[in-house]
């Protein structure tokens, strides 16, 4: 499918989107398994082949069906009654947006987000997402395939301090967190006390203590909520940017902001020299 046309319209359509997420995620204290479909539409994307990623593949029937994928319906019809709502933005720039606005509305960083991606049919095989009863290897293997560094294996999994696992969905049972509806540095806080009552740990979760170049990242932004906030936003750009190459016209909502400023400013200072050069002309005329 070919990219959306990514101009003034579009962008006043995902920003209209954008509000309704707000909302509608607040009332309905999603923002866990929305933030999760993002993922999951993202992470399969391999930086050899160039093939999966953000391209809202994981709405066909062969893709939601995949072991990880499973609950992921749930956010599938979420994002459906969005979609109606805003018939022009894909799906693929959809579920992103949804993701980013899920951190947003839990009290996480803001996340720069450029939308132009185009919706693909074509779904990645299973088994390019983690498995939770992995060890290190298998992280470093799946995040290094999307093209990934270790730095944000670490941020990434700091995600873990919203929702909980569901024993029919994943084996697991229970929340990371005390909180799972706010964004924080808790996830890390915990990983470091240990087998706290009551609260998840992955053996995914237990290696980035054990291993020895995952952990000074834990510490670090156990103490630090400011760092992880700052790492995990580049780390979900990042993500959420898989295999997509905005062209020149795409440009962040932000960023659109910061031209237009820009170019009020430019307008006016040749408007202040323009007239100077006449009040000069006009003085030494008299």
């Amino acid at each position: 499918m070919a990219a959306p046309v990514v101009d003034a319209e579009y962008l006043k359509e995902i920003e209209k989107a954008r509000r309704d997420l707000r909302a509608f995620i607040a009332n309905n204290k999603c923002a866990p398994i929305m933030l999760r479909l993002a993922w999951h539409d993202a992470g399969t994307y391999d930086v050899h082949t160039k093939t999966g990623g953000p391209n809202g593949s994981i709405r066909n029937e062969e893709e939601i069906k995949h072991g990880a994928n499973n609950g992921l319906d749930i956010a599938l019809k979420f994002c459906e009654q969005l979609k109606a709502k805003h018939p022009k933005i894909t799906y693929a720039d959809l579920y992103q947006l949804a993701g980013v606005v899920a951190v947003e509305v839990t009290g996480g960083p803001t996340i720069d987000f450029v939308p132009g991606r185009k919706d693909s049919l074509a779904s990645p095989r299973e088994g390019r997402l983690p498995d939770a009863k992995q060890g290190a290897q298998h992280l470093r293997d799946i995040f290094y395939r999307m093209g990934l560094t270790d730095n944000d294996i670490i941020a990434l999994s700091g995600a873990h301090t919203l929702g909980r696992a569901h024993p029919e969905r994943s084996g697991f049972d229970g929340p990371w967190t005390r909180d799972p509806l706010k964004f924080d540095n808790s996830y890390f806080e915990e990983l470091l006390k240990g087998e706290s009552e009551g609260l998840l740990k992955l053996p995914t979760d237990k290696v980035l203590v054990e291993d020895p170049v995952f952990r000074p990242y834990v510490e670090l932004y156990a103490k630090d909520e400011d760092a992880f906030f700052r790492d995990y936003a580049e780390a979900h750009k990042k993500l959420s940017e898989l295999g997509f190459t905005p062209s020149s016209f795409k440009i962040s909502l932000k960023t659109s902001t910061i031209v237009a400023q820009s170019a009020v400013g430019v307008a006016v200072a040749a408007a202040v020299v323009v007239l100077s050069y006449f009040y000069e002309v006009n003085r030494r005329i008299k």
